[in-house]
């Protein structure tokens, strides 16, 4: 059990001046977005401030589920979901882009863990 003087300082502040109520819609098939519309304190929408919309879905690979996200920059549902297959291939060329990142690295751990040392050499 953790006590009182191992607990990390974490401010558990909720930012009353950022409130968004989250609204979803999808078409059980590929696409999810969200949208988060702002909110005063008391629950009432914030018309000082506009909504934001967020894309995901998630492709089937051999090692499971590969979740994929992006902001979008739209201001209704139908430019979200005209903006939605556009956003969702830029964010699997970056995810591919870092997944391929991380192997080279990976490989060059392994290279490095392999070499023969020759004492005295």
């Amino acid at each position: 059990m953790v006590n009182g003087a191992n607990m990390p300082n974490i401010d558990f502040t909720v930012d009353r001046n950022n409130l968004y109520r989250e609204e979803g819609i999808t078409d059980h098939k590929v696409a999810s977005i969200r949208r988060l519309v702002p909110i005063k304190v008391d629950g009432s929408d914030d018309p000082d401030r506009d909504a934001v919309f967020y894309a995901s879905t998630q492709l089937m690979t051999p090692e499971g589920p590969l979740p994929l996200q992006a902001a979008l920059e739209a201001k209704t549902y139908e430019e979200a979901i005209n903006e939605f297959p556009a956003a969702m291939k830029k964010a699997l060329e970056k995810t591919l882009e870092q997944l391929q990142k991380h192997q080279q690295q990976q490989q060059q751990q392994q290279q490095e863990k392999s070499r023969i040392y020759v004492p005295g050499r």
